[in-house]
C-alpha cells in the first residue's frame, strides 16, 4: 500500500501530514517563497 503524501500545490513539495502541507502553501502563496521551518518537514528533505 503506498503512503498518502500531501502536496503544496504552489512550491511542490510533500508531506506526510495535511497540515504541514496547509501551512506551507499558506506561507508560499503570501510571502512568494519557503519557510525552511516548514520544508524541514517536507518528504524531499528527510534524511535518507
Amino acid at each position: 500500500m503506498t503512503e498518502k503524501l500531501y502536496q503544496c500545490p504552489v512550491c511542490g513539495y510533500h508531506y506526510r501530514n495535511e497540515a504541514k502541507a496547509k501551512a506551507c502553501e499558506a506561507w508560499c502563496t503570501e510571502h512568494k517563497s519557503c519557510n525552511v521551518e516548514i520544508t524541514a518537514y517536507a518528504v524531499e528533505n528527510e534524511k535518507k
